[in-house]
Order: C-alpha cells, then structure tokens, then sequence
C-alpha cells in the first residue's frame, strides 16, 4: 500500500535554529505518520507510547502508518488519566522503551493528549541521554498547547509539572480528524487553552471566536472543519511566535501561562482528577485572572473582564469558583498551593494579569495579602 502525504495541510514553522520543527495541520493526516518519520528519519525505529483510551481508536491506525513506510514499532500503553503522569508510571515507560531496544537514532511517538505528551516527551529528553520524538495530539489541548514549545513534565506530589526538562518534538502531526471521538466535555476543556491565545494577544482573534466558536466545535462538516482548522492554526502559530522568541520561559513564554497561577492551585485542590479537567482550572483561573486585573488591580474596566468571562461560561466551561464541583481549600492552603507555582521567584508571586482582552503582561512582585484578600471574598460566594 502506499501511503500518500496530503499537500493541503496547514503548515506552522517552530523557529529554533537546529531544533526547528514543523507543525502540520489538517484532516486526515495520520495515514501519513510513517511517511514523514520515513523520509526525516530513515531506518529509524518507532515506539508509540499511548493511554488505554486512546489506544482504542487511534493506535492500530498508527500502527498501520509506520508497517505501509517500513518503520519498525512497538507500543507502551498506559493507564488514562493525570495519574499517569508519576515517578512510578515515568519508571515503567522508561524501562519499557529500553525494553523495546530503542536506540539513541531511533525516536518515540507520543500519541494522546496533554498527559501522554507531557511524559513521552520528558521520557525521550532522558532515555539514552536523549532521544528524538514525534508528537500525535488526539485532544484540542495537545493540539495547542502541551504538544507544542518542548515543555515536558511529571506531576511531584507539591505540584503539577514540577519535575521535567525543555526538549522539543522533531514533528508535531496535528490531525484534527482526531478530535472527533473526543468526548464534548475534553473538546470543551481543551478550547480554554485555545481562547487563552486571543485573550493574552489577539483581540481579533477572540472576537473571531465570539462569533464562530460554534463552528469550531461542531468541526464535522466542510464550515466547520475549517473553522476548528483555523482557530487551531492561529493558536499554533501565536505559540510557536512566543517559544521562538523564549524556548525557556525566561521571558515572554510566561505570557502563556494567563489563568494557570490560579488555576494549577485549583487542580491540585481537586486532585488532579475528572472532578476539575485541566482546561476547565485554567478558564476558572482565567476568569479570577481578569477580575483581579480589574477589581483589585485597577488594570481595566469591569466591563471588559466580564466580557471576557461571559465567553468562557457561555461555551459552558467554568468561571466561578462556585462551578467546581466539591469541598474547596481554605484560603491558606490555596496560597500555599499557589507558592509551589514554577513563575514564583524568590519568594515573589508572579501572576500574568490583564490591561485589557489581547493585552496580557506579566507581573512580579504580586501583593499577596491582595491575592489572598481577592480569593477569600471568591471563597465566601460560594
């Protein structure tokens, strides 16, 4: 069989001198998986880490891609879910990838969602002292987020993401056919970390998702394939604009962090767990971001913040503290959830805040008596 690479994709350049990789954009784009590894890569050996979900739908398809070029594989399946994402799970993919005599020319392909490529990533960055690998998002937020920029992490039990290393993809292979056995609540969750693009810097592009966010979740027809297509390729390239310019968040990259100082408190009160989906902490900690920004900070009107947050609730996505299912934290357990922040700098909170929608800054030296009396009065409303 031979498998034909489609010339009609959407291509977004991630300009990091010898680490530069493309991002590919389009429909059906996994058929030619094993093509593109093929021609960059050639006699190199695969393995395909996966979860057990996804692995269901997408994993023979892949498999099938590497056999149809001749790319030699193997798979490592893991338990879905944030709890993946651990020492003892980082552990048995490590020895099961050397298991698998990958070798330092071979690569790995992180197949799944934000937890997959986050750990395949950090998984490649340290087996053999480091290997290359190909990210296949299957969620919207992998697509925009997490399989984009070569930031790679595991959970520590202060935190999320807390134990990692920067090693950036040679390939991110966004098929956004993908998204259509995505379940409505993690295509809903993965579209907070979409909008974030145009509330920290695009002002057109939010008011472009006001008025076509439907679209873009419907995808299934030719309008709305488009429109999922788009918004996802001026994500991806509003990203790779910021990494190009800060591969290791020493400066501008934090911008991309807009509601995660909130919202990484948020989910770890709740667990890491389905109680609060990882896009669903980040539109709560969006919506406290631009609030604070105005009722405490002074920054902007109230009427733009509630702009912006009227649009995260209307695609039904969290905004209240009150939306969060369950017990919440004291107050002070939530500042010292929120001192574990990777922004914090000696001692010092960082917040990303808000002059305006598509104008994020970052902001160190935060007051915390001002964060702390700002999330107090948002506890009691509950």
């Amino acid at each position: 069989m031979t498998v034909l690479i489609r010339d009609d994709p959407t291509v977004v350049h991630v300009a990091l001198g010898a680490r530069s990789y493309d991002i590919v954009i389009g429909r059906g784009l996994l058929d030619s998986l094993g093509a593109r590894i093929a021609a960059s890569r050639p006699g190199a050996k695969a393995v395909i880490v996966t979860d057990d979900n996804v692995a269901r739908y997408h994993l023979e398809p892949a498999e099938a891609a590497l056999r149809h070029a001749g790319v030699a594989s193997s798979r490592v399946i893991v338990p879905a879910g944030e709890a993946s994402k651990s020492y003892r799970v980082f552990e048995q993919v490590c020895e099961a990838v050397i298991a698998s005599r990958i070798e330092r020319g071979d690569l790995a392909i992180a197949l799944g969602g934000g937890v997959i490529g986050d750990l395949t990533g950090f998984v490649a960055a340290v087996v053999r002292r480091g290997l290359d690998y190909v990210q296949v998002p299957t969620t919207l937020l992998a697509d925009v987020d997490s399989s984009v920029g070569g930031k790679t992490a595991i959970d520590s039990a202060h935190g999320k993401n807390l134990v990692g290393a920067f090693h950036q993809p040679i390939l991110v292979l966004a098929d956004t056919a993908l998204l259509d056995t995505l379940p409505e609540r993690e295509f809903r969750a993965g579209y907070a970390e979409l909008v974030k693009y145009g509330l920290l810097g695009d002002a057109d592009f939010f008011a472009w998702l006001e008025k076509n966010w439907r679209e873009v979740f419907t995808g299934g027809n030719s309008s709305g394939s488009s429109a999922r297509d788009r918004a996802i390729a001026e994500s991806c390239r509003a990203k790779a604009a910021i990494v190009a310019r800060d591969e290791r968040e020493t400066g501008d990259r934090a911008l991309l962090n807009l509601g995660h100082t909130f919202g990484h408190a948020l989910e770890a009160a709740c667990g890491f767990s389905d109680r609060l989906l990882h896009g669903e902490a980040i539109s709560a900690g969006m919506a406290l971001a631009f609030e604070f920004s105005a009722r405490r900070q002074g920054l902007l009107p109230m009427a733009e913040a509630k702009r912006a947050i009227r649009h995260l609730a209307e695609v039904g996505l969290p905004t209240r503290l009150q939306d969060i299912p369950g017990p919440l934290p004291s107050v002070d357990q939530l500042m010292d959830l929120i001192a574990q922040d990777k922004k914090v700098k000696r001692g010092m909170l960082t917040f990303i805040l808000v002059r305006g929608i598509g104008a994020a800054f970052i902001e160190a030296g935060v007051d915390t008596r001002e964060v702390r009396v700002f999330l107090s009065e948002k506890l009691a409303e509950r």
